[in-house]
């Protein structure tokens, strides 16, 4: 299976779906407390594109970490 794989071929047939895992996506639930302010302008911001505050909150938070990650951010601006 491992040369058909690597010459391009389909090998769905072989793979048991039920059991596929993909390592470090694995939903975990977390509670932020939050002041009012910030709720009514996530859920503004939200709103005009278009999504759910949840949504919004994990793009912008993946955003943010992406940027960390590349260092492309001065200091101060990453209290």
């Amino acid at each position: 299976m491992d040369r058909r794989f690597d010459e391009g071929e389909d090998i769905s047939e072989f793979l048991d779906w039920e059991k596929a895992r993909r390592p470090g996506l694995e939903t975990r639930r977390v509670n932020v407390d939050l002041p009012g302010w910030m709720i009514s302008e996530l859920d503004k911001q939200a709103s005009l594109i278009g999504v759910t505050r949840q949504s919004i909150i994990k793009v912008w938070l993946g955003d943010r970490i992406k940027t960390e990650r590349a260092g492309a951010l001065p200091p101060m601006a990453r209290l």
